[in-house]
């Protein structure tokens, strides 16, 4: 819902309040620097997808207050007001799967001989003597069958969303509506001004929030990366504990099942760090390595959650997909495989097996007299980790002289209670 919906709503709420009159001087200006500001970003991001979606909306628009010269009711203008219903939906699910090559000719050419036959069709169809027999009496409303082109980018942009946590989809959703609520409503005028700069605006602010997102999010787990790491360090108070959680014999996941299975761990194991119980914030800080920060909370404290957590991980078992079909053996492979296969079932870690079972170490810490600041404690957590798997791996561990056992905190509370 935000930004896009929230920015919907409110252009929605003020043309049809009486402060609109009072605010329609200044659209020209906020269309004028909205476009800009969308066009600018989206060269500086490389982005020929926005790039061309807020072209495809600009020429749009033009075309409608061209061609309706100023009466919305005419068959030129009811054309183009249909041609526009038709063509931005569509132009925004074919930009939604074109590759982003960024400002290159191979990613600039496609999407511009595709405006540029666009922009004949339009010359071509709104022409008085091809566009009489679309005069409607009743006004410029859209017809209910184009609804499905508004629905259809709605929905691809909704599913590519839950399949990549873009915050850029549900901006083109949002932006389809927008769109909508501009030929539906108010095809020219100042009503169809402020429509298509919000709806540019929207596109705009989901470029910048899906760069934060990628700068400050692991874009293969989907959880916060070495940046908001970083910067949660700096708003830390004096009591507060850091765990370092590694995935053990990760790399043998990668060597015995390939990296797509190494991807598949990794990310069900960042699944299960983020659902950490006691309020800990989950990072990855690079390749198997994970962090999870507990404020107003010892390292004590924290303990149980995490022998929870690696618990929760040590249960979860998947099955791999098509594992037969992958291990079999390609011409001339046969005496590689079964030397990597001896020396496989000599050495430690994950075997061949159709079921893949998971566990992590993890070493935890928190300030005190010899580790006042977060990078020391950072330090003392790792070399609790590196006992963890001294000591056999899948087992969490404390920055502390003596191990502590959750059965152990668990007596102790019963006693005290």
């Amino acid at each position: 819902m935000v930004p896009g919906g929230l920015l919907l709503g409110l252009m929605a709420a003020l043309v049809n309040s009486p402060v609109f009159v009072q605010a329609a001087p200044s659209l020209g200006f906020y269309y004028i620097a909205v476009f800009a500001a969308g066009l600018f970003l989206a060269w500086r991001f490389h982005s020929s997808r926005i790039l061309f979606s807020l072209l495809t909306l600009l020429l749009a628009h033009r075309a409608v207050e061209f061609f309706s010269g100023g009466r919305a009711a005419s068959s030129p203008g009811h054309m183009a007001a249909l041609l526009a219903a038709v063509l931005i939906p569509l132009n925004f699910i074919v930009f939604a799967f074109m590759r982003e090559r960024g400002l290159i000719i191979a990613g600039i050419a496609p999407r511009a001989t595709l405006l540029f036959l666009e922009s004949v069709a339009f010359a071509v169809l709104c022409r008085p003597e091809n566009s009489g027999g679309w005069h409607r009496s009743d006004g410029v409303n859209l017809p209910p069958w184009l609804l499905l082109f508004f629905a259809a980018p709605i929905a691809v942009c909704v599913s590519r969303f839950l399949q990549t946590r873009k915050p850029i989809e549900p901006g083109f959703a949002w932006t389809t509506a927008a769109v909508f609520l501009w030929l539906e409503f108010a095809p020219v005028g100042r009503m169809a001004d402020a429509y298509v700069a919000t709806a540019a605006l929207i596109l705009a602010a989901s470029l910048i929030e899906t760069s934060y997102v990628l700068a400050y999010h692991d874009e293969l787990t989907g959880i916060r990366g070495r940046r908001a790491f970083n910067e949660a360090l700096l708003s830390l108070d004096q009591q507060y504990a850091i765990a370092i959680v590694d995935i053990d014999h990760f790399k043998k996941f990668n060597d015995t099942y390939g990296h797509d299975t190494g991807d598949q761990v990794l990310c069900m194991v960042a699944s299960r760090i983020s659902k950490v119980s006691g309020g800990g914030q989950a990072f990855r800080c690079g390749g198997e390595e994970f962090a999870i920060i507990f404020r107003e909370m010892s390292a004590k404290d924290a303990f149980e959650h995490l022998e929870g957590l690696r618990e929760s991980i040590e249960g979860s078992v998947f099955k791999l997909r098509g594992f037969e079909r992958r291990t079999v053996l390609r011409p001339g492979e046969g005496d590689r495989r079964r030397v990597a296969k001896k020396k496989n079932s000599a050495a430690p870690g994950p075997q061949p097996s159709d079921r893949l079972s998971v566990t992590v170490s993890v070493g935890a810490a928190e300030p005190g007299t010899r580790n006042r600041q977060p990078e020391q404690v950072i330090q003392a957590a790792d070399q609790a980790l590196y006992r963890a798997k001294q000591k056999g791996r899948n087992r969490v561990e404390l920055a502390s002289t003596a191990p502590l056992r959750l059965e152990k905190t668990r007596r102790a509370k019963a006693s005290r209670s």
